[in-house]
């Protein structure tokens, strides 16, 4: 129960690596405030989640609507009082060469990685100034670290959201605000599965570990920057990738 009684806020809860953090922190104890922009997504979360010793309140939100985010983030501050932590971690891919790249595919990529990162925090974070404490997590990719051929959009959001998170880091430590980015690598999830064949085979010679990683292993370093366990740590870029980036 290394959560309880903490209101945990989770975008992009609804598949993959949200969700499975989503049911880690709700068994942590944690009450779990799960953002998705498909409600289906969320209702099914919400079945898995019954019976857990924490609680999963389901959002349908489009991070790049920033009125939409206001009225969610007031919402749960007017039920519940506070936000304890928040993990961004929506994110799509629309992936072209340089190119062939499109103005649409890079827009929307910039405005749900990026902007709707910026638009999620900026709204929640004025609400833990006021209770002098927080955990932020981003997240982030190997692919913002190292590039990757055809991502170029891709690559460039999760590199921003690094800086971001250590700007953040700064401004905000002085109110006992952490703000920490993961960089997964290859991690099974529905975005991953749409790879080509060859793509894969080609990542997975690239991982010593020899295999792509689970969600829920990506889950966990999201519930450690979660807890008080991790109270020393701020401004850090923590890997989730087997090994792939040495």
């Amino acid at each position: 129960m290394r959560l309880e009684g903490k209101v945990c806020m989770i975008t992009g809860a609804g598949s993959g690596i949200g969700k499975a953090a989503s049911l880690i922190f709700a068994q942590e104890g944690a009450l779990v405030i799960a953002c998705d922009i498909s409600e289906e997504n969320l209702r099914l979360l919400a079945k898995e989640a019954e019976g857990l010793p924490g609680k999963v309140e389901t959002y349908v939100l489009d991070v790049t609507d920033r009125g939409q985010v206001k009225r969610v983030v007031d919402e749960v501050i007017e039920k519940h009082g506070r936000i304890d932590v928040l993990v961004n971690n929506a994110g799509i891919t629309r992936d072209a060469l340089l190119v062939r790249m499109t103005e649409e595919d890079w827009d929307a990529v910039v405005s749900v990685n990026l902007k709707g990162v910026f638009n999620v925090t900026q709204a929640v974070v004025p609400h833990m100034m006021r209770q002098r404490s927080g955990s932020i997590i981003n997240t982030s990719s190997v692919v913002g670290l190292y590039g990757n051929p055809g991502q170029t959009n891709y690559a460039a959001t999760k590199a921003g959201v690094i800086g971001m998170t250590k700007t953040w880091a700064k401004e905000l430590a002085a109110r006992n605000i952490r703000v920490n980015a993961v960089a997964p690598g290859f991690i099974e999830t529905p975005m991953t599965e749409k790879l080509p064949e060859k793509a894969k085979e080609q990542a997975l010679s690239r991982i010593p570990l020899g295999r792509f990683g689970k969600p829920e292993e990506v889950g966990y370093v999201y519930l450690f920057l979660a807890s008080d366990e991790s109270s020393y740590i701020t401004g850090q870029v923590i890997g989730v990738d087997g090994g792939l980036v040495i």
